[in-house]
């Protein structure tokens, strides 16, 4: 189809509206996935790290509650129900997060206790009782409904506490009674409001404390002795705190931090486990909002390239479309038409000029474009050029203007028969066609590589565009290393390696079969050389290489080769 003018410059405004409108939507999906990442990585590692201060303060607390508790029982004056009175009132005054303290005989009755609360009272049921008399006990967070509706609740919320015992023993080592501690929860709270406080600027934030069973002890509204399944939960039980995006039995994800309380001191811990939480909406807001913006900036910067690229458009097509006159002209077979010189624009001009000489050659020389069309030159195992095709090419080479030296490699592979031999002719086709990639990927787009036949393959290195000569004992170290790279056949790593000889057009011969003749040779010294290594015929003709050397230098005395092929 052939655009007007008109219609071509639509199109380059549309392709370019279209181009960034594109560009700002990819920018924005990798900006925005990569916010996200570091958002995820920064937000999570300060939740484990709100998880991990909490529970630490909680083990580091109850430490602390067990060893005041532990102390008072080790006084000989708590046995004396007076002196435990005063004890334990005093106790009470000065810890506001003691909910209750008391003495109990050996039997069970409670003979001194704060505030005078259950004074005479059995006891001997009670775990804090029974297990104190074993020795330091903690209990887990629990109901007093006895003690509850004695102590004052301005909240009115459930009370909850933890219970803390010891054994009192007389001079002889002998269990007398017991002194017992319910702490309220009401401190492990004060905690959690603390860390949250610290954390005000992250909305939705909450922290919750998960009991050894699964068992909420403390959280939102109404979360209080729910069950939770968490992998977050199970891990941190295995790590102790880390962090992770993870859905909810309330169905919406949240980024949670989380820690496992291992206890501190000789205090072995009640296995709480931490949690720290925000709502991944409110999380990954920021990394939204810069895609947002992202994309509103790129309409606008797309209506405003489309109408520069219309512009320009318009600019543009003035010589294109003279040129597209001629070609078409050209096309419905009218004669003497030429396509016109144009200057200005440096590429309109290269453009010109090149369809101009293009059109000259294809005139002249369709009939040998009709003879080489008859031809193959592709090797059919490997679909690398064959040596029709090379020989072709170093013609061409050495007919251009300013020819320069090129240099012929001759490479042959080491160990290849024995693949052959144990694998089979098909494994050593795989093979072939693996080095024949290989060898391309490692040479430039103006050099070629071609197959000869069995395991022999032939390099032209033309100059590079500077002029400067190709440095050989770089590319020829960069190919056998490349075909020195295992090869993976039915699950088995095969290894072959590559002699390489080279030569000079014209320095060591005036045509191709000359030169490679010379490439053969220095090929075959690097094969009595102790293979897998590359020879220069021209050390070779200056005898500077010794029959029993282990290694092969080039003409500036740099080394050229690897350890020799097993």
């Amino acid at each position: 189809m052939v655009w007007k003018r008109k219609g071509f410059r639509g199109l380059v405004a549309f392709v370019s509206a279209a181009l960034v409108v594109g560009m700002a939507g990819l920018m924005a999906q990798a900006t925005s996935e990569r916010s996200r990442r570091q958002i995820e990585q920064e937000i999570g590692r300060s939740l484990s790290e709100v998880a991990h201060q909490m529970v630490d303060k909680l083990d580091t607390d109850m430490w602390a509650r067990a060893n005041q508790v532990s102390v008072l029982s080790k006084i000989p004056a708590v046995r004396d129900p007076a002196v435990a009175q005063k004890v334990v009132d005093e106790l009470k005054a000065r810890d506001p997060t003691v909910a209750w303290v008391g003495v109990m005989d050996f039997a069970g009755r409670i003979v001194a206790a704060s505030d005078g609360i259950l004074i005479g009272v059995d006891a001997s049921a009670r775990p804090v009782y029974v297990e104190g008399l074993k020795g330091l006990f903690i209990g887990d967070v629990h109901d007093a409904v006895l003690l509850a509706k004695m102590l004052p609740n301005p909240s009115g919320e459930p009370m909850k506490f933890v219970d803390v015992s010891a054994p009192l023993k007389d001079e002889q080592g002998t269990v007398v009674g017991t002194l017992a501690s319910h702490f309220s929860w009401e401190w492990a709270r004060a905690i959690q409001r603390s860390l949250l406080e610290s954390m005000k600027g992250r909305p939705g934030l909450e922290a919750l404390i998960v009991g050894a069973d699964g068992t909420v002890l403390l959280g939102p509204e109404g979360s209080f002795g729910g069950k939770l399944d968490l992998e977050s939960i199970r891990l941190a039980r295995g790590r102790h705190r880390g962090w992770g995006v993870e859905e909810w039995p309330d169905g919406k994800s949240y980024l949670t931090g989380v820690a496992f309380g291992s206890g501190h001191g000789d205090y072995q811990g009640l296995g709480w486990t931490v949690l720290a939480r925000q709502p991944v909406d409110v999380a990954f807001a920021p990394a939204e909002l810069l895609r947002e913006d992202i994309l509103i900036y790129g309409g606008i910067f797309a209506v405003v390239f489309s109408i520069l690229a219309w512009i320009a458009a318009g600019w543009i097509t003035r010589p294109l479309s003279a040129i597209a006159s001629a070609a078409k002209r050209l096309r419905d077979g009218e004669p003497g038409v030429e396509i016109p010189a144009l200057g200005g624009v440096a590429e309109v001009e290269d453009l010109s000029q090149s369809l101009r000489a293009l059109i000259g050659a294809l005139t002249s020389s369709k009939a040998a474009l009709a003879r080489m069309e008859d031809a193959a030159y592709q090797d059919r195992l490997t679909a690398l050029p064959n040596r029709r095709f090379l020989e072709q090419y170093a013609e061409s080479l050495s007919n251009r203007p300013g020819r320069g030296i090129f240099t012929v490699l001759y490479m042959d592979l080491d160990g290849f028969k024995s693949v052959n031999d144990t694998l089979g002719h098909q494994a050593g086709d795989i093979v072939l066609r693996q080095v024949a990639v290989r060898l391309a990927s490692c040479l430039r787009g103006e050099d070629l590589v071609a197959r000869l036949g069995g395991d022999e393959f032939a390099a032209i290195i033309v100059p590079a565009a500077s002029g400067m000569p190709a440095r050989m004992d770089e590319i020829t170290q960069r190919l056998i290393a490349a075909v020195g790279e295992p090869i993976v056949i039915a699950g088995r790593a095969v290894r072959v390696g590559c002699s390489i000889g080279f030569a000079e057009w014209p320095n060591h011969g005036a045509t191709l079969p000359d030169v490679l003749e010379r490439a053969d040779r220095a090929l075959y010294a690097a094969k009595r050389l102790g293979k897998n290594r590359a020879v220069a015929f021209a050390d070779l003709e200056a005898g500077l290489l010794d029959a029993g050397a282990q290694v092969a230098t080039g003409c500036s005395g740099r080394t050229l080769g690897l350890a020799a092929f097993p």
